[in-house]
């Protein structure tokens, strides 16, 4: 190595290598007001330091003198929101129904590029990602972290688990085509749903994404039928935990939502057919529900196929007072908004529906932020404090007041980056 060193000396290059990269001047945020999430208090004015992607202070009387200067005046700071549930490789242009058998997982990936950049300039700037072809959402989560786009840190799943022919197999097809295996995430008894969580985190999944019940968007007459067993539930959240991932389980009906709250699933996605019993479980074993709530106000059945737009009649009632209920009583509430099956960045109008279900603004906020924030098990994010990743965004006025302002965000930072600096209206 010395020698090495020696030549390198001579070319004049051992200088590049052992001089240390200059590091990046602090940023100074200045804002009228932050929101302390964990208090529920606005707080005034603020100002918060920022050094290499890290909250170093807030507050602070005292900033670094050579630091870059924002000053974002009239607007509240609030910690970068998360979204638990989004497709970003699905919109629903075009010839969506047939899409599985005429575009590759490279088509999804690139169309992810545009939804993401879309979802982050709305303020999310992490979210989890529920299922996409070809692991196309692991493809997307690398290629934002490299740099290569613009978009939220991602939580990939890469395949969902589904039975056979269930909600989230690609079915309706001639036999043969689109014949799935575990590798697939299509997998039917215990040794293929474990062969499939294994999969999946080999190939990059941070979080497994089963299917309990059938659903809307696919083909078959029932919405809310129990798929996987509970005993095949169990096994994938026993395999998951082994991996370090967590499981959210995509479950319409009441056996489904029981089986999987049983299971051990972290999150239980739209629950749309919460009864007392189901409630109580979830809330005695502090299972989130990730409710998809501002979906079922936007879908129009009409626009979609015969069948689905049945199964969409049927359930959006029910999933409205099933939120209602759940609200009132206490479950735990992740945010979580389906995006992708109606438009990105579209996200923030989910904080509306559950204030009109009866949640403060500050609690509905918790839920983008803290509740979200526990639920993925990041540590690093969901609140304004000094260690913290520097996820910033602001919205003009008051959001206590009125939580429809988190539709207009005007300034986004991710990890220290200003992504987002629009003028105030």
């Amino acid at each position: 190595m010395s020698n090495l060193y020696s030549f390198l000396f001579g070319l004049g290059l051992a200088a590049s290598i052992v001089e240390s990269p200059a590091a990046e001047p602090a940023i100074v945020i200045h804002a009228a007001r932050w929101l302390d999430v964990t208090s529920g208090r606005i707080q005034t004015p603020a100002t918060v330091v920022v050094e290499g992607g890290v909250i170093k202070s807030v507050g602070a009387p005292k900033t670094p003198s050579a630091a870059e200067v924002i000053d974002l005046g009239d607007v509240t700071l609030l910690p970068g929101l998360i979204d638990a549930h989004t497709h970003l490789t699905l919109d629903f242009e075009g010839d969506w129904v047939n899409r599985p058998v005429t575009e590759l997982p490279a088509d999804a990936a690139l169309r992810g590029a545009r939804n993401a950049a879309r979802t982050l300039e709305a303020g999310f700037t992490t979210v989890r990602d529920v299922g996409a072809p070809g692991f196309a959402d692991v493809s997307l989560a690398r290629a934002i972290d490299a740099g290569l786009i613009s978009g939220p840190r991602v939580i990939p799943s890469g395949h969902a688990i589904s039975i056979t022919g269930g909600h989230c197999d690609d079915t309706g097809w001639a036999p043969g085509i689109l014949e799935h295996g575990p590798q697939a995430g299509i997998a039917d008894g215990v040794d293929e749903a474990i062969k499939a969580v294994r999969y999946q985190a080999k190939h990059g999944a941070k979080v497994i994404k089963i299917c309990a019940t059938a659903g809307v968007l696919s083909a078959g007459s029932t919405v809310g039928a129990q798929q996987l067993s509970l005993e095949e539930i169990t096994v994938i959240v026993q395999d998951a935990a082994r991996h370090g991932l967590k499981v959210a389980a995509h479950a319409h009906g009441t056996a489904g939502i029981l089986s999987a709250v049983r299971g051990g699933v972290a999150s239980v996605e739209h629950g749309s057919m919460l009864d007392d019993e189901a409630i109580a479980l979830m809330k005695d074993k502090g299972t989130y529900l990730v409710p998809t709530a501002y979906l079922f106000t936007r879908l129009k059945p009409e626009s979609l196929p015969a069948q689905m737009g049945a199964k969409a009649r049927k359930l959006i009632p029910l999933a409205k007072d099933s939120h209602r209920r759940a609200i009132r009583a206490g479950v735990k509430i992740a945010f979580g908004t389906d995006a992708g099956v109606y438009p990105h960045g579209e996200n923030a109008k989910e904080f509306a529906v559950y204030v009109s279900y009866g949640m403060q603004p500050i609690d509905a906020i918790r839920t983008a932020t803290v509740n979200a924030a526990d639920l993925l098990g990041l540590e690093d994010r969901g609140v304004i404090a000094s260690g913290k990743s520097a996820d910033l965004v602001a919205v003009p006025g008051d959001p206590l007041n009125d939580v429809r302002l988190l539709e207009r965000v005007v300034f986004v930072m991710k990890a220290g980056i200003v992504v987002k600096r629009s003028k105030l209206p």
